[in-house]
């Protein structure tokens, strides 16, 4: 066989496995770079609890029941050190000396509290989340968005949020 042939197959076989590829990988990742970028990190926001449920008096115990969920769908552990979790009025709480387990949540509450392997806490005096409409933005260590999750406002769908389309 020629050279030429030898190319032309290789070319081929690299094309069909690229199409192949493609074709193999799951809706998320192929409806919107948004989607993909979660897709690829295996790290999504997973569920929002925006209003404290119950009587809300503003102290401590109320603004630990406001949180978000944040899950890592792959089985491989991910260093959040650096990565961020904000609000659409630019409140953010970043990541500290945080490895998030494969297959797991961690939950990230707004009052203060002692860091567990399972929840983290942002340590604020006041409510971060709009519990009538507001975005939570997830980016990575180098400020990429990696997810986010909506409720409320034009998405009318309560505490259950919109995530690039789905309820929560």
């Amino acid at each position: 066989m020629s050279s030429r042939s030898i190319r032309r197959i290789a070319a081929a076989t690299l094309a069909a496995g690229a199409a192949l590829g493609a074709a193999a990988l799951p809706a998320s990742a192929q409806s919107s770079p948004v989607q993909a970028a979660a897709y690829r990190s295996g790290v999504v926001i997973s569920d929002v609890q925006a209003d404290s449920p119950g009587f809300d008096d503003r102290g401590n115990r109320s603004l630990n029941r406001e949180w978000i969920d944040v899950t890592n769908t792959f089985r491989r552990s991910v260093n959040l050190d650096g990565w961020t979790l904000s609000d659409r009025d630019g409140h953010t709480y970043t990541f500290h000396h945080y490895r998030l387990d494969g297959r797991s949540t961690v939950r990230v509450h707004t009052g203060i509290g002692r860091d567990t392997y399972r929840d983290v806490y942002q340590d604020r005096r006041t409510s971060v989340w709009d519990r009538r409409s507001d975005t939570a933005t997830l980016r990575n260590d180098h400020g990429r968005f990696i997810d986010d999750a909506s409720w409320g406002g034009r998405h009318h769908r309560g505490h259950d949020g919109d995530h690039h389309g789905r309820r929560l």
